[in-house]
């Protein structure tokens, strides 16, 4: 049976929004069938969202950029959220993330859902664990039906898709633990489990009762982001026992969540040397039957605090060279505070790059065809043209206040090289 004959949601979303989606990913309807079937592509869209426009991930169809948003207990301000949501739909994400651990998240959660048609996902372990805090309750006391009903009211509210560490066993916990990584454990939910179960000595309850999950999320055709609760958070680190094993667990749960038709992601490593991005992602992508793979970054150093977003974006490019689907954004902010709207932008725009340079590399005809309408304006010193065919035409605007009566730019000036040669004619 394919999935969307075992999934009566997104059935339904493919009725009604089929001929739009493959008109905006200039695909054929069969190559997204054929996508859905394999489980190498996913259509968020959960029918509880308002208002929301249904989008599909999975190569060919085009690379999309996720901007992560959300509250923290030093930084808690919801108009302040909400700007950033503006922030980000103008710099043209195509889904955004609450990971609110601050405030009230009910009302975060659905403010978010209200003003973003585009899919929204959470991490419903974060609202569990901020209930635990503020209770003074350790984390390991959480109860399997916390977790298990905090899922189930954010698929009411109308999350299009979620990330849960269902790959994070407790023998990977362990490995993790005993190998002297050098940043341990930097996933929050992937701590906070591996916690649980080391306290408790117990399985990881989203592993256990995997078919508890698929049963709460598939009315509502919440897609799953297995997390990577074991990513590297050092270069160092890329690569080890303890990530692997965590990536095999995933490729297993997400054939199995296809077979009972609810779709799945798989969540990406973050930090890795350059020299390992392709291998890595290859054998993610080799691993998880090439189900669509979201990747943070992937950071390719360490040392780049305030330049986050270009580390991540240098190995975001190749990661979508060799089969990423879907890039997290990084922000000028990552690794020091909450990112401010400006940073939001910044990161947003970073993404953007990454996944037009990707796909330029892999000969993608969209990304041709702007090349090449863009070289055109150039040619022509056609400005108009240019910040049409530009990633982020108002920066380009922006800086071309100064002189934008001017045929040429205020670097060359009068020694502009194709206005040199323009005109000359060759006997």
């Amino acid at each position: 049976m394919v999935i969307w004959e075992n999934n009566k949601a997104l059935e339904q979303i493919l009725q009604s929004e089929l001929s739009k989606l493959t008109q905006e990913e200039g695909l054929e309807p069969e190559r997204v069938y054929e996508g859905l079937d394999q489980g190498s592509m996913v259509v968020l869209g959960n029918p509880s969202h308002p208002h929301l426009r249904p989008l599909i991930i999975g190569q060919p169809a085009r690379v999309k950029v996720n901007a992560n948003l959300g509250t923290s207990p030093l930084n808690n301000c919801l108009n302040t959220e909400m700007d950033k949501v503006a922030a980000a739909l103008a710099a043209g994400t195509d889904t955004i993330m609450d990971l609110s651990t601050a405030g009230d998240l009910d009302a975060i959660r659905q403010k978010m859902l209200e003003a973003c048609p585009l899919p929204v996902g959470t991490v419903p372990i974060y609202a569990v664990g901020k209930s635990l805090l503020d209770s003074e309750r350790d984390v390991a006391a959480m109860k399997a039906d916390e977790l298990f009903d905090e899922i189930a009211k954010q698929c009411r509210q109308g999350v299009d898709f979620i990330t849960v560490h269902c790959g994070l066993s407790k023998r990977g916990a362990e490995l993790a633990l005993e190998q002297n990584r050098v940043l341990g454990i930097v996933s929050r939910g992937g701590s906070m489990l591996a916690r649980w179960m080391v306290e408790n000595n117990q399985e990881n309850p989203l592993l256990a009762d995997f078919d508890r999950l698929l049963a709460i999320v598939k009315p509502y055709n919440v897609t799953l982001s297995l997390g990577d609760g074991l990513r590297p958070g050092a270069c160092a680190d890329a690569g080890d026992a303890a990530q692997w094993e965590e990536v095999i667990n995933l490729g297993q749960l997400a054939k199995y969540a296809h077979t009972r038709g609810v779709q799945c992601m798989i969540e990406g490593p973050g930090h890795m040397p350059l020299n390992l991005v392709q291998g890595q992602i290859q054998g993610i992508k080799r691993l998880t039957n090439n189900a669509p793979l979201y990747v943070l970054g992937p950071l390719v150093c360490d040392s780049t605090p305030g330049y986050d977003h270009i580390a991540g974006a240098i190995g975001g490019a190749i990661g979508v060279l060799n089969g990423v689907d879907f890039l997290c954004y990084l922000t000028p902010a990552e690794h020091l505070t909450l990112p401010d709207v400006e940073d939001v932008r910044a990161g947003v725009m970073a993404s953007r790059v990454a996944a037009h340079a990707g796909e330029l590399a892999l000969g993608r005809q969209r990304a041709l065809a702007r090349e090449a309408r863009m070289n055109h304006a150039r040619k022509n010193l056609d400005w108009e043209g240019m910040a049409k065919e530009a990633v982020d035409p108002e920066l380009l605007q922006k800086r071309r206040q100064s002189h934008k009566n001017e045929e040429v730019c205020a670097m060359c000036g009068k020694f502009c090289s194709v206005k040199m040669l323009r005109d000359i004619k060759i006997n």
